[in-house]
């Protein structure tokens, strides 16, 4: 009986040990955005603009899709570097994948559209 127990201990102790897998796949993208708002120069913002493609495009996490609110950083960086369409059309982007989102990203559209 307790070999049993022990049995048990050590195989729950194991199945402890491994880590879930995450939801999304972050890559860098932590690094890259902190260094970006740190000193915003034009080679950093094509790093994070690199940054936000490889999430949208290469997406491994447990869900398959991309991260929310990514769409719409994209979006929006995307409208202030002067491709409106596109980055408008990603903030649309946001919408339909995480439909909660559409109070705060239908306001932000709005603005970009005055």
């Amino acid at each position: 009986m307790k070999k049993l127990i022990l049995l048990g201990a050590i195989i729950g102790l194991f199945a402890s040990c491994s880590s879930p897998k995450s939801l999304y796949s972050w890559y860098n993208y932590e690094d890259v955005t902190y260094q970006y708002n740190k000193k915003r120069t034009d080679e950093l913002k094509v790093k994070v603009m690199d940054q936000y493609l490889k999430l949208i495009q290469k997406q491994k996490g447990s869900r398959k899709v991309v991260p929310p609110g990514l769409y719409a950083e994209y979006g929006y960086a995307l409208y202030m570097g002067g491709k409106k369409e596109e980055g408008l059309n990603y903030l649309k982007e946001e919408i339909k994948l995480y439909p909660e989102s559409e109070t705060y990203i239908s306001r932000i559209i709005k603005q970009l559209e005055k």
